[in-house]
């Protein structure tokens, strides 16, 4: 086989897309274990994801980077652990937002949505979506998600609209589906009713306005109150004081006049009422405050509502009407300024609730809604997540839940928008009564009349995306795909969308299917600057990730996102980690051509059983202990910190150490070059393996090529036999269980490392340059046969001079004017007498020796207490042997300063 020839560096940009393409024109992304194949069997477990749905209109961000490399991650993981996986990608129609973006492109045009109609409206939308709709999951392609892109799903698809339909009139059936006025809050830009959950609340300043209420029956009397929203005294229809309270108990059962309107309204007691805010006394407008509605409802209080769906002052509002909501504000509080109703203004800082998708102010209002009875859905939905049928992570969340569910109220699901699923209920004109069903009716079910009309409403973007888990799957039709695949194992997705999604989907699911739609609920943290601010664009801190792609490649981007994150956490990002990933890239491509070069020069067979030397075993019993670490990580949802393991072994383990050996080895040629190229390529294909979930680009390339360097080499090497037409498709590596003597070879080689680094260290203080090659004296007690089995290491990477390198296990007396180190026992004495400043150096040892009895003291007060007793003997060992070691230490150095 010709020579494999790896590139001098790596080239992302044009590896990617390769093999993004090659992945899933191969099928790979499909499930291993199909319910349509031949081959199936049903008795094989599947690991099924299903994506949160992007929105159509979306351009790709980091929260969509973040939740595509965190659930890659994911099925990489299973599939290579031989489980049968499913990833159902998807996208959202998303009515408020989508239909926007259309309505800002007609504005440009001129046109409103009410010009064209609500047909040649839903065409154009549908055209938008055809146009930006593949644009997402182009870029969500690009993160290397290893979706099954057969199983696509889209919300308004028509399977999707089959259960969305089958799921509204089986609510209707069973009496929790209803329609009736209540208070809701209300877009006046979007002229449709959302839900609580997609209004924010921020801090503005504002104004507290005080006035009086005048008695009917006294104008000489009245009762201060004081509003931040003057406009809704058009729609007050009692006033509230506490019933404890002196300053207003003989007003009580009384009426006042309303300004301006004159209308009169009773006087009311209710504990509700604050004594301390404001007046103590309370203006209530049940139209519009949702405080002020419970109360109202409590009383019996008429709901007037005094504004429009344009936020304008209706017909309730007398001489006010037809004016906007802050124009009326400040021209009905100048009116009762000239009737010297007005007492005083303060300034207020205000709770203002603004439309997540618009910023503008939402109102509350009462208005004709489709709501759901959630109730009943809210305790099955409680009990699933308490009986362990579904697990929250983190678990600190599982409060936040309950208590959400706990508190729910109805759920308001009707929009006044026209992109959407429409409500399938149709009016009849002739009886009144309402027809509901599945298929579009031509007659009213209650009389027979042919003048029905749909309500023109559509659905809550959530009501369609709370059935995404087994609607993707074929429900309500019992498809292979759903009786396999369903309930899904893993719901990944952020934090910010547990009510508005996950329970939604967690109530749907056990009312229609009877079962949980997922085992486990992942949450993601949101992605901040690298100060923690919230990005946005008018900061101008948005980090854009397709431009990051671009930069420094994906795999370094996404390595970023997913070691960078904790569940349940926000995480800081710059460019600057991305930066320092692309170089972690760059390093494992460096390695790859070490290996593959060092396979070549290896020879084709050995002569001999092999002779491992102590860098080999160390490296192999590292592994093992990374193996099994990792996968434990995995197995309690720490991909972070697996991550970051697996970095440091290779990194600081592997590229810094071994790899350094290795080159020494390889010159010695023979079994000694082909058994240290052997271990090279175990432990590089494993540091593969384990990288791949995290970046599968990088480590799919690499791999590939050093497949092809052992294929060529020969015969298989031994214990690497496989090798699949992907790694991608290659089995997760299993930690070999410990044999008895890695403790020892770690402890050794650990040893080595230190002796090492302390020269090192002392000749950068000393600023001796690397080239230069001195002699050294290295007095090793007990550990000198270890140290003497590494001398050629021990020389080469502490750039010692090898013909003067003395190892021993004890010295009649001290090297004289020498700088020296004490290393776990080992003494060490470097000849830079013109270097050594001998007060720096009495420092130096003072330190080291101040440093050597701290840690002396802290294991005598360890091993002293209860500690010794009750912790495995085996730990308490460790601990002695600790202590024996840093008296050693703390003696030579002694020693050493008595020696200056």
């Amino acid at each position: 086989m010709p020579k494999v020839e790896l590139p001098k560096t790596y080239d992302f940009a044009a590896t990617e897309q390769r093999l993004y393409a090659w992945w899933e024109k191969s099928g790979f992304f499909k499930p291993a274990n199909d319910p349509s194949a031949p081959d199936f069997d049903p008795t094989k477990k599947p690991y099924v994801l299903t994506i949160p749905p992007p929105n159509v209109t979306g351009e790709l961000h980091l929260g969509h980077a973040m939740f595509v490399s965190m659930e890659d991650l994911m099925i990489r993981y299973q599939r290579m652990k031989g489980v049968p996986t499913l990833w159902v990608p998807g996208s959202d129609h998303a009515g408020i937002a989508t239909q926007l973006q259309v309505e800002k492109a007609l504005a440009k045009e001129g046109l409103s949505r009410e010009e064209i109609g609500r047909e040649a409206f839903v065409e154009r939308t549908w055209a938008w979506k055809e146009l930006y709709g593949g644009k997402i999951t182009k870029q969500i392609r690009r993160l290397g998600a290893s979706c099954d892109w057969d199983r696509e799903r889209f919300t308004l698809d028509d399977g999707l609209s089959k259960a969305v339909r089958e799921a509204f009139v089986r609510l209707y059936e069973k009496g929790l589906i209803y329609r009736g006025p209540r208070l809701i809050n209300w877009s006046p830009g979007l002229r449709t009713a959302v839900s609580d959950l997609e209004v924010e609340y921020s801090q503005e300043p504002g104004t507290l306005y005080f006035f009086k209420y005048v008695l009917a029956d006294n104008p000489e009397e009245f009762i201060p109150v004081a509003t931040t929203r003057p406009e809704t005294i058009l729609g007050d229809t009692a006033v509230a004081v506490h019933p404890e309270d002196e300053r207003y108990q003989k007003f009580v059962g009384r009426k006042v006049v309303v300004p301006i309107l004159k209308r009169e309204v009773p006087v009311i007691a209710d504990e509700y009422v604050t004594r301390e805010f404001g007046t103590g006394a309370l203006k209530i407008t049940p139209a519009h405050d949702p405080n002020d509605y419970q109360i109202g409802q409590k009383f019996g209080l008429p709901v007037i509502s005094m504004m429009d769906k344009a936020a304008r002052v209706n017909e309730n509002g007398g001489p006010y009407q037809g004016m906007d909501r802050f124009e009326c504000r400040k021209k009905i509080w100048e009116d009762m300024r000239a009737q010297g109703l007005v007492i005083k203004e303060e300034p207020y800082m205000l709770n203002v609730p603004r439309s997540q998708r618009g910023g503008e102010i939402v109102e509350p209002m009462v208005s004709t809604q489709w709501f759901v009875k959630i109730e009943s859905l809210a305790e099955k939905a409680l009990a699933a997540v308490r009986g362990g049928e579904i697990r929250i992570v983190p678990e600190r969340f599982t409060k936040v839940y309950y208590n959400w569910l706990e508190n729910i109220e109805d759920w308001c699901i009707s929009r006044q928008l026209w992109w959407g699923h429409r409500i399938p209920v149709w009016y009849c004109a002739d009886c009144g009564k309402e027809t509901v069903a599945r298929e579009d009716p031509t007659n009213c079910a209650h009389c027979g009349s042919a003048k029905i009309e749909q309500d023109p409403d559509v659905l809550d973007t959530w009501f369609s995306s709370g059935l995404w888990p087994f609607s993707t799957l074929g429900w309500p039709n019992a498809t292979a795909d759903l009786q396999y695949y369903y309930p899904t194992t893993m719901m990944e997705t952020g934090y910010d969308i547990l009510f508005f999604w996950v329970a939604r989907m967690i109530m749907f699911g056990i009312e229609f299917t009877g079962k949980p739609p997922f085992e486990v609920v992942y949450l993601h943290g949101l992605i901040r600057d690298e100060h923690g601010q919230k990005m946005s664009k008018t900061k101008g801190n948005v980090i854009d990730p397709l431009i990051v792609m671009d930069e420094l490649g994906t795999d370094a981007l996404r390595f970023t996102l997913l070691v960078g994150s904790t569940p349940g956490n926000d995480m800081n990002l710059s460019t600057k980690k991305v930066e320092a990933n692309r170089n972690f890239a760059n390093k494992l491509w460096n390695a790859g051509r070490f290996v593959v070069g060092a396979l070549e020069n290896a020879p084709a067979t050995p002569q001999n059983h092999p002779q491992w030397t102590l860098a080999d075993s160390w490296i192999w019993a590292r592994l093992q202990a990374l193996e099994a670490e990792v996968d434990r990580l995995f197995q309690t949802f720490q991909y972070g910190e697996a991550g970051r393991q697996i970095y440091e072994f290779f990194w600081s383990e592997y590229a810094d150490w071994y790899l350094e050996i290795a080159k020494l080895q390889m010159n010695e040629g023979g079994d000694r070059a082909y058994y240290t190229a052997e271990t090279l390529v175990r432990v590089f294909d494993a540091v593969l393996r384990m990288l791949h979930p995290f970046t599968p680009f990088v480590t799919e390339e690499l791999w590939g090529h050093l497949k092809r360097a052992v294929h060529a080499h020969g015969p298989s090497l031994p214990e690497v036999t496989d090798w699949p037409e992907a790694l991608m498709l290659a089995s997760w590596p299993i930690a070999r269980p410990a044999e008895g003597w890695e403790a020892q070879t770690i402890a050794d080689f650990e040893l080595v490392m230190d002796v090492i680094r302390a020269i090192r260290n002392l000749r950068a203080e000393k600023k001796v340059t690397p080239g230069k090659r001195i002699p050294a004296t290295i007095c090793a007690g007990e550990r000198l046969a270890a140290l003497e089995a590494q001398r050629g290491s021990i020389a080469y990477l502490a750039y010692l001079d090898a013909e003067h390198l003395t190892l021993t296990d004890s010295l009649a007396e001290a090297p004289q004017g020498q700088a020296a180190l004490v290393v776990s026992g080992v003494e060490i004495y470097l000849p830079l007498a013109e270097l050594v400043n001998v007060e720096e150096e009495r420092a130096r040892l003072s330190k080291e020796l101040e440093e050597a009895q701290s840690q002396v003291a802290r294991l005598e007060q360890l091993l002293g207490s209860p500690f010794a007793q009750k912790a495995p003997a085996a730990v308490v060992e460790k601990e002695r042997e600790k202590l024996a070691v840093f008296k050693e230490t703390a003696d030579k150095l002694k020693e050493q300063l008595q020696n200056l």
